[in-house]
Parts: structure tokens; C-alpha cells; sequence
């Protein structure tokens, strides 16, 4: 049959004998991928018949399945882009300012009630800049609630030293050469503490109210309207630098926030009310329980009822008071800035009266208080001889405390009676017996009362310590 040329048959053998099969297969060449060239031999056509082309059909396959591949990622990726964000458009900077997201307007109204779940931490404070700067550092303890710092700094003046302060109450125990310290110590001095008035919305009293203010026992009202402004690390933690408004004695209306993603606070920058710079640090790794002052309650217990011996002491109180007759006594009694009164003298429970000379620290003014019958006379002190009239003045927490001092000998403490702690007063362990009317009685354990104590309206516990034995 005659052939068409170019079809690229390959031309059958018309003479010679066939050529055995050797069951060998046809070597490549590996590095050029086909197979080595051929001698043609005479009467071969190959050129025609394509039988010694290169085999690149495989190769272009792989190229093929290849461009396929990518595009499918390139497919895929867009895809899941898409779903994620939403649309392919091109997204914001990561550090653009931006309104709060709706779990971040949910932290910062979370961030007090966490703050009080957290009961206290360590915080590092610092009111204004330059010469005018004020270092205060030390703890809040927000379950209490109390804040003890101390002071320093070349803005500091008069407040140098020691500060200790309830949300009615502030004490200071002035140090004008005290060195800066790392921390207040933890078991403050018992001495020389003095109540300070109030100054609303600057200094003290100002740092005071934003530190207690930062706690709350519930959550805020959520205010989306504040602004996320970037991301930062503190201490190894990750935060959200926000500025949004918060619901704490602050004269900014919308502070920065350093907060971490438990609604924990770890800086506050803003200003006082009265427009002074403030910045505060809160150490959370530095949470050991403050102790308060005795003026402010003491250190902290876990009140309890009385046991029944407990119960049977507090009921054989009158009993024992009036075999101990006459006792020393001493008081301290911070009523005020301009009433900060110490003194000592007399309290018998035979006569029911008492006797005292006290003495004002801070203007020097001394007086004589006498109680007899549940009235209370003073007179001026004087070295020379009887002392004149005092001018009248109205009842103080210290006359109802000598008072309530001697009507123990009559009748026992009323009910409900609650074992505030144990502690110590000189060299004896005590229970200290809380009783209605804000009296404390700190009775060692044969019975004898070691000390008694009134809580004033300003939560400043004023103290008469008793001295068993010889009257002074």
C-alpha cells in the first residue's frame, strides 16, 4: 500500500531477516532526559517519521500540573482572606488610633470591680514634674479600704515622710530628713501620727481618692466612646494603651489606660482635679497586706463570735473593773488637724470618775478633764496653781470614751460582741472584743481589760490604754 508522506508511520522491513528480541529495554540518557542518538542506517527515513524526537510530552505535563498548583494556592488564599476580613480590601495599620472595640469598652467597665477582686496591689505615683515632682510609692488595698505611701520627691515639703489613709480618714507622719525609700515598712511606727484635713482635689487627699477610687464592687456602665490607641508591653505584659472615661475621682475625663486583656490596670497617666500631671504604676507582683495604724483600726483579723469563754470574760467585765479600783491610764486621741491630743491620768471605777491632764501636740494647749457622775468639766492647766476655766466647748470623742470607760463598771458590753483578732499590748496577749456604740476592748486572757477603744465619725479610733496595778 502506498504511503502518504509525513504521516510519520514507521516503515516496515521488506528484506532481511527479522531481528531477534533481546527482552532488553531501551537505556535514556539521565542527564538529557532522552534517548542517545542513533546512526541512521541506510534506507531509514527519520526525519519523516518522528521516531528519534525527543519525548517532551512528560516534561510539559510536569510544567503544566505545576502553574496549576499555584494558582489553586493564590485561589485559596484570597479565599480565606475574604472570609476573614470580611472584604479584600486593604486593612488599617495595626497601630492606627482607632474606636474602642466592643470587648474593649467591656474591660475598661470591668477594670475597677477587678481591682477590688484582686484586693490590693503595689503602686509607684508621681504628681507633677521637675522641681515641683512628688515620688509616692507604697500600697493600696482596696478590700479595706486603705492606702499607705510614702512620700518624697523635691516637690514633696511638708508632706515628706509617711501617709496612711481611709475614704474618711487621712494620717501623715511627717519626716523632714527622711532618706527616699525603696517602700514604707510594712509594720508602720506607732508614733507621731497626725490626722491632716482634707484638701479636695490636690495633693494627698487628691493621689488618696484616685487610688481608692480605681476599686468598685461592681462593673461600670459600658462607654464605648473611648479611643484604642496602640499596643505595648509592661513588665513582660502585653497591653492596650486606651484613653477612655473611667469612673474614679480623676480631673481628666478621659485618662490613658495601660490595660491587659483580664481588665487588670497596669498605668494610669491623666490629672488631678485640681490639673496636675499624675502617673500611676501598679506593681501587681507587689501585694503584701499593709497594716494599718492603730488610729485607723490596726492590723487586719478575720472577725468571728465569741467562743464561750470568750463570752464569759466580756460578761465578768464589770465585776473586774470595779476589784481593779484605780488604774494609770494614758490616752491618744487624733480629733483633728488643730485637736491631735495625748494625755495621762486617773480612771477609778469605785468612784466611777476620772482625771486627766492633755495636751493639744500640735499648739501645746493643755488642759484638765474631769468626769464625775457622767459629766465632764476641763480647765486650763496652769504649773503656778489651779487652773482657770477652760472656755466651753462641746463634748469630743474623748469625753464619751472616758465615759463609756467608766459605765463598763456598772453594766457588761451589750450584744452582739464579735472577736475582731488576737494581738499583744504591753508584753500580754489580748483578744480585742468589738461591742456596740463603735467600742473595742482589748482583754487579756485572765480578763482584765488592757485597753479600750472608740471609733470617731471620722473612722479615727481614739485610745485609753489602762495600766493595771498602782494608779499614777
Amino acid at each position: 500500500m502506498p504511503r502518504e508522506p509525513g504521516r510519520g508511520h514507521r516503515r516496515a522491513r521488506t528484506n532481511g531477516p527479522a531481528r531477534p528480541a533481546t527482552g532488553r529495554r531501551r537505556r535514556t540518557d539521565p542527564a538529557a532526559g532522552r534517548a542517545p542518538a542513533t546512526t541512521a542506517r541506510p534506507g531509514d527515513d527519520s526525519a519523516l517519521d518522528g521516531a528519534d524526537d525527543a519525548p517532551e510530552r512528560a516534561t510539559r505535563r510536569r510544567a503544566t500540573l505545576a502553574a496549576l498548583v499555584v494558582a489553586a494556592a493564590a485561589s485559596a488564599t484570597v479565599l480565606v482572606t475574604g472570609l476573614l476580613g470580611g472584604s479584600p480590601q486593604r486593612p488599617d495599620r495595626t497601630d492606627a488610633e482607632r474606636p474602642l472595640s466592643a470587648a474593649e469598652a467591656d474591660r475598661v467597665a470591668a477594670l475597677r470591680v477587678t481591682n477590688l477582686r484582686d484586693v490590693r496591689t503595689g503602686v509607684r505615683v508621681t504628681v507633677g514634674a521637675g522641681r515641683e515632682r512628688t515620688d509616692l510609692i507604697g500600697w493600696v488595698d482596696w478590700a479595706r479600704p486603705l492606702v499607705y505611701l510614702d512620700v518624697d520627691g523635691p516637690g514633696a515639703g511638708a508632706d515628706r515622710g509617711l501617709v496612711q489613709a481611709t475614704a474618711s480618714a487621712l494620717l501623715v507622719r511627717p519626716d523632714a530628713t527622711a532618706s527616699p525609700r525603696a517602700r514604707p515598712p510594712l509594720v508602720p511606727p506607732d508614733d507621731r501620727w497626725r490626722l491632716r484635713e482634707p484638701s479636695a482635689g490636690r495633693g494627698l487627699t487628691a493621689v488618696r481618692d484616685l487610688l481608692l477610687g480605681l476599686g468598685a464592687d461592681r462593673v461600670d456602665p459600658v462607654r464605648p466612646d473611648g479611643r484604642w490607641l496602640r499596643r505595648e508591653s509592661i513588665a513582660g505584659a502585653p497591653v492596650d494603651v486606651l484613653r477612655a472615661p473611667l469612673a474614679a475621682a480623676s480631673g481628666d475625663p478621659r485618662p490613658t489606660l495601660w490595660l491587659d486583656r483580664d481588665a487588670r490596670l497596669h498605668r494610669l497617666t491623666g490629672r488631678l482635679p485640681d490639673g496636675t500631671a499624675v502617673t500611676v504604676d501598679l506593681i501587681r507582683a507587689d501585694r503584701p497586706t499593709p497594716h494599718p495604724v492603730d488610729a485607723l483600726g490596726g492590723r487586719p483579723g478575720q472577725p468571728r463570735a465569741l467562743t464561750d469563754d470568750e463570752a464569759d470574760r466580756l460578761a465578768r467585765l464589770p465585776a473586774r473593773l470595779r476589784a481593779a479600783g484605780a488604774v494609770a491610764v494614758a490616752v491618744a486621741a487624733p480629733l483633728g488637724p488643730s485637736a491631735d491630743l495625748d494625755g495621762t491620768g486617773t480612771l477609778n471605777w469605785t468612784t466611777s470618775s476620772a482625771s486627766l491632764t492633755v495636751t493639744d501636740e500640735d499648739t501645746g494647749r493643755r488642759t484638765r478633764r474631769e468626769v464625775r457622775g457622767g459629766r465632764v468639766a476641763q480647765t486650763q492647766a496652769s504649773p503656778d496653781g489651779p487652773g482657770s476655766p477652760a472656755p466651753p466647748t462641746p463634748a469630743d470623742e474623748l469625753d464619751r470614751l472616758l465615759t463609756a470607760a467608766l459605765r463598763a463598771g456598772a453594766r457588761p458590753p451589750g450584744e452582739p460582741a464579735v472577736r475582731v483578732r488576737e494581738d499583744r499590748t504591753a508584753d500580754r496577749t489580748v483578744d480585742v472584743v468589738e461591742v456596740p456604740g463603735r467600742l473595742r476592748w482589748w482583754l487579756d486572757r485572765s480578763g482584765l481589760p488592757r485597753r479600750l477603744e472608740l471609733r470617731t465619725g471620722q473612722g479615727v479610733w481614739v485610745r485609753l490604754d489602762l495600766f493595771a496595778g498602782a494608779a499614777r
